[in-house]
């Protein structure tokens, strides 16, 4: 994995009051008065596929907006192997704890290519004194990341290898009227679920050999959600 440089991933300064994503992601509530309030730039960083955003440990100076893309967050085993906590996507926001003055807790490793924005502790903080909004949104996303953590606990962590893997694939499905869905590394799916890479290679050929799985283009798949839901619940 490579820790990318700012100045390799940095695509330019973002323009808030205009952003496509504005209305759902942290800056959500925000009026134009308050840009001007912004003293720092807001940066965009274009974050290619293996690319590291941050690694546990890091002072944790900045949180990101997912704009586009998918990251996950890492911790690792005292034996060297990664088990991955849970994914960001697009509008959620990552690093929250460096409002709280901690170092970042887990590795941000890119899956699939992603663009962030870059938001200064400084300026969050700055805006959450005063816009009780902002403030509002910022709780609303520390439930939200805490529900996620609660859920990859609760329904990727438990049950057999075939329930976990399918409930994975329910939690990607992108749009359950197309119901399209792009699988990472069976590695990677491995250490979401908690059961080897040799397990999940397994479980998925037994989904595709039952149609449950119809891939489309490489690495991209129909599912037959009504039976994966009767797999996940059994």
């Amino acid at each position: 994995m490579k820790l990318i440089s700012d100045k390799d991933a940095w695509e330019g300064q973002a323009d808030c009051i205009s952003c496509a994503v504005r209305n759902s992601v942290l800056f959500a509530g925000l009026e134009e008065k308050d840009f001007d309030k912004i003293h720092q730039p807001i940066d965009i960083y274009n974050l290619p596929h293996n690319s590291t955003l941050y690694r546990a440990g890091d002072k944790g100076d900045r949180l990101f907006t997912i704009r586009t893309g998918i990251l996950k967050l890492v911790q690792y085993l005292p034996d060297g192997n990664q088990r991955i906590v849970r994914l960001a996507r697009a509008t959620d926001v990552i690093g929250l704890e460096a409002l709280l003055g901690q170092p970042y807790q887990h590795d941000a490793v890119v899956l699939h290519p992603t663009q962030a924005c870059s938001l200064p502790v400084s300026v969050v903080q700055a805006l959450s004194d005063t816009n009780p909004v902002l403030h509002k949104e910022l709780l609303t996303r520390w439930q939200r990341a805490l529900s996620e953590a609660d859920a990859w606990l609760t329904e990727l962590s438990t049950g057999s290898a075939k329930q976990r893997v399918a409930r994975l694939l329910l939690r990607l499905v992108k749009n359950e009227e197309s119901s399209e869905c792009e699988l990472f590394s069976r590695e990677d799916m491995g250490a979401m679920l908690g059961i080897t890479t040799e397990t999940t290679s397994r479980v998925i050929a037994s989904f595709k050999r039952a149609s449950l799985l119809v891939e489309t283009t490489p690495n991209n798949f129909l599912l037959d959600i009504r039976n994966l839901e009767h797999i996940a619940e059994e």
